[in-house]
């Protein structure tokens, strides 16, 4: 094989390599996000004939570390970035919030932040305990390297280790159907997936704290106060189709998807 055949065949290897980098991306990361970005993501193919947008769940910790090795174009983070996470550039695209969540016939149907630390560190075990029925609460927490299970923490007040959970969950629909099967359950999701889930009939009440109640709709008026940014994270600034499809899911003509999945839009 002659030098000419070689340099024809590596310029034909890098042209297909821009090809495929300018018409498929992979976003990893939070289980909260991939719903969401899925539906964008369709979207922005309809109008972009030959691109594809695969999004992977996993975890906001896969997004930061799949967005810093290149193993993902696009991170999906549930949170605001740590100093640490200073390399990477954080997109909002929308706006969550974190509720507790119990089986919608446990007659307990306030709880405080102090009556949630002491179910949660195993203080309490009994919901008769509370005022509801003779039956052992069923603790039911996130897995670790999911941002949900940072924010309960830091709101709370509490460290993973003091957690004593009989249930360990990964993603949102994963928790809903947790507590959704049991009554003595009690956990904690996504506010706009679990208020979408209960308006369809699924046996789950989502609970006031602080005195305010966990809707979408006081998450936009920021008064609920266990909110959280939803973001998509580059490293480094974006470019080329990364760019393209950012700009996209910020935009105003993705606030209809964003307000079907029940979260909050942002104004760009």
């Amino acid at each position: 094989m002659n030098l000419r055949t070689l340099a024809a065949l590596a310029l034909m290897a890098l042209s297909t390599s821009s090809f495929a980098a300018d018409t498929k991306l992979v976003l990893t990361g939070s289980s909260t996000i991939a719903p969401l970005a899925l539906e964008i993501g369709r979207r922005f193919e309809s109008l972009n004939p030959g691109v594809r947008i695969d999004v992977q769940s996993g975890g906001s910790s896969r997004g930061i570390s799949d967005a810093r090795s290149g193993l993902a174009d696009i991170g999906m983070v549930s949170r605001a970035l740590k100093p640490e996470e200073a390399d990477l550039k954080a997109h909002l695209i929308a706006r969550d919030g974190v509720t507790v969540i119990t089986h919608a016939s446990n007659p307990v149907k306030v709880l405080s932040k102090a009556q949630i630390i002491a179910i949660y560190t195993g203080k309490i075990t009994n919901w008769k305990t509370l005022g509801g029925r003779d039956q052992a609460i069923t603790v039911v927490n996130k897995a670790e390297g999911r941002s949900t299970l940072e924010l309960f923490t830091q709101f709370f007040g509490l460290k993973n280790e003091q957690i004593r959970a009989q249930v360990i969950i990964g993603d949102n629909q994963q928790g809903i159907k947790t507590v959704a099967g049991n009554p003595g359950a009690i956990g904690y999701v996504s506010i706009g997936t679990a208020e979408y889930e209960a308006e369809v009939g699924t046996p789950i009440r989502l609970l006031a704290l602080d005195g305010v109640k966990a809707l979408v709709a006081n998450v936009s008026n920021e008064t609920f106060p266990l909110a959280r940014p939803l973001n998509l994270v580059t490293t480094p600034k974006p470019s080329g189709l990364a760019k393209r499809f950012i700009d996209f899911a910020q935009s105003a003509a993705v606030h209809d998807i964003v307000k079907d999945q029940y979260f909050v839009p942002v104004a760009r």
